[in-house]
């Protein structure tokens, strides 16, 4: 019972910023043109990898409300490297985390969260660009070329563009793609991700990681306890203080404030999907390696500058009203539903 409760608690907790990741990603569709997104995060170097980190990290999604943003970046012309830019940079800091943070860990963790956020975004990035270099210079490569049966193609075309749609249209069609084609990609790998973070909830309860204290060792568990929960970085940061008072370092409880809303079961298995296993491999080793350089550096600037941490705690309060998570979670669900009958109607047609 204990695990078909917190799995239904994550399931409660992640389906709001799904769906509002998935609005996200239509309205990406709707309004923003391929060879713009192209021009903005395509390519490969330090750029377009900062542009996707600092567009990403006010942006308030959490780790699965981010998928469905980032595979619509993909798919609409972003390169691999400024994706996974994205992909840490937004679930781990936001203008709703930050504010939250702010009240509960104090100013200096509310200011270095961002910063910490956006620096790890940049070097998994790099991280990236260095172990996709092959793959990049393969996707740079023309796509089209000219078949020789028929000379030339040229850029120009005398066909007639077609009128431009309405506002209204566009955006009903962005959101259609999203509630349908994008949603039905990624929805089993997201409810993968949340029994799995049931089941990690049940079996190493938060209370049960405040044990571990500070140090290499310690930031190193953070990240493996992470890698496969769900927490999205509001909720991730009250119970940040509660480590905190229960004697965890603050640069062990940002380790984990990192590892937790920016990596899930989910996030992986979609990676691996869109951009392959040297992708998840980059996102990995960036993320964690930045992680605990940042978490060790946390401890020494508040170690230089004598910061009285537990000073700066509060109590906090859930900020989403809980009838809300759920009809978001009904209205997630029903949406699964109706993509797998209308999948299904479809073969049985044919």
């Amino acid at each position: 019972m204990e695990l078909l409760h917190n799995t239904l608690t994550v399931l409660t907790d992640a389906s709001l910023w799904l769906l509002v990741g998935l609005l996200f990603a239509g309205l990406i569709k709707a309004w923003v043109p391929e060879d713009l997104m192209s021009r903005w995060l395509g390519g490969s170097g330090l750029w377009p990898v900062t542009k996707a980190a600092v567009i990403g990290a006010p942006l308030p999604l959490c780790s699965c409300g981010v998928l469905p943003a980032a595979v619509g970046l993909r798919r609409g012309g972003a390169s691999k490297e400024a994706t996974l830019s994205f992909l840490i940079a937004t679930p781990e800091t936001g203008v709703d985390s930050m504010a939250v943070t702010y009240a509960l860990l104090g100013p200096f963790i509310a200011i270095f969260r961002p910063f910490a956020a956006i620096s790890s975004a940049i070097f998994t990035g790099m991280v990236a660009t260095l172990m996709l270099k092959q793959e990049q210079e393969k996707e740079a490569a023309p796509r089209f070329q000219a078949n020789p049966a028929f000379g030339n193609i040229s850029s120009t075309s005398t066909t007639t563009a077609p009128p431009p749609e309405s506002p209204l249209k566009r955006t009903i069609a962005g959101v259609q793609y999203a509630a349908t084609t994008l949603l039905e990609g990624i929805i089993h790998w997201i409810l993968l991700g949340i029994l799995l973070a049931g089941v990690v909830l049940t079996l190493a309860p938060p209370d049960l990681l405040s044990t571990w204290g500070s140090g290499i060792p310690a930031m190193v568990m953070m990240i493996l306890i992470g890698i496969p929960m769900y927490i999205c970085a509001t909720a991730s940061t009250p119970i940040g203080a509660a480590l905190l008072l229960a004697g965890m370092s603050p640069g062990t409880v940002l380790v984990f404030l990192m590892a937790g809303p920016a990596t899930n079961i989910g996030t992986l298995a979609v990676v691996k999907k869109e951009m392959g296993k040297q992708a998840v491999y980059a996102y990995l080793i960036g993320m964690s390696l930045s992680s605990i350089s940042l978490g060790l550096l946390l401890d020494w600037s508040i170690n230089l500058l004598e910061v009285d941490i537990s000073a700066q705690l509060e109590n906090s309060s859930h900020l989403v009203p809980h009838w809300l998570e759920q009809a978001a979670a009904a209205v997630l669900i029903a949406l699964s539903l109706w993509n797998f009958i209308s999948k299904k109607m479809v073969k049985s047609v044919r």
